[in-house]
């Protein structure tokens, strides 16, 4: 658990690393955190604690390139973003109860596209820059605003970011399982099942 909540803490530091570098946007895990909170920590108030997290560094990342770089920062981008955030958590605790390692691909890959999808059509829908109309649609999902790299960019730092938390979560988690002789974090659910079908020894050779 103490490691889980680490992880997660890194996680969410990394995330100031745009502030830093702006080609660096959207490589930190967004919805990964909330995602691997969900699937892997027991206690729905740490999934509390995860989200906060990522509400507070969403305001400073977003503070820093309003203050930066002139970027418009509106409260319903950030309500967006939160509801986003809200709906990895939600995928999450329904791979929670499914565990397999093509469950938490599949989630981790719907949580991105979900968080590109929903913030980038939000952003065409509030942005006067761009023409209300599927090619400005369109526009705002690849191209975006030419002083700007491309939002495509976006989805493909949002998308590696959070598959490589996803993947390096997962895996740590799965190496402590291991080393200290437990039984797989992901597949649990399913050896509780098989424990339960089996039959006793003592039961058979009675019979």
């Amino acid at each position: 658990m103490l490691v889980a909540i680490l992880l997660i803490f890194l996680a969410v530091l990394f995330r100031v690393l745009p502030t830093f570098d702006i080609s660096l946007s959207n490589l930190s895990p967004f919805t990964a955190i909330a995602f691997c909170a969900a699937v892997y920590v027991r206690k729905p108030w740490l999934w509390c604690a995860a989200f906060l997290a990522l509400e507070f560094s969403d305001i400073y990342v977003n503070y820093f390139h309003a203050h930066e770089y002139g970027f418009y920062w509106s409260l319903s981008g950030f309500a967006i973003r939160t509801v986003c955030f809200g709906l990895a958590l939600w995928i999450g605790s329904k791979v929670a109860k499914h565990k397999s390692w093509l469950n938490l691909l599949n989630g981790a890959l719907l949580s991105a596209i979900v968080f590109y999808l929903v913030t980038n059509t939000q952003s065409w829908a509030a942005d006067s820059f761009y023409a209300k109309t599927i090619a400005g649609w369109w526009q705002a999902l690849t191209v975006g605003h030419p002083e700007y790299p491309p939002t495509i960019f976006f989805f493909r730092n949002t998308l590696l970011g959070d598959l490589m938390f996803t993947g390096l979560f997962s895996g740590v988690m799965e190496w402590i399982a291991h080393r200290n002789e437990e039984p797989s974090l992901l597949d649990d659910d399913e050896a509780e099942e098989a424990g339960s079908d089996a039959v006793p020894v003592e039961a058979e050779s009675k019979d």
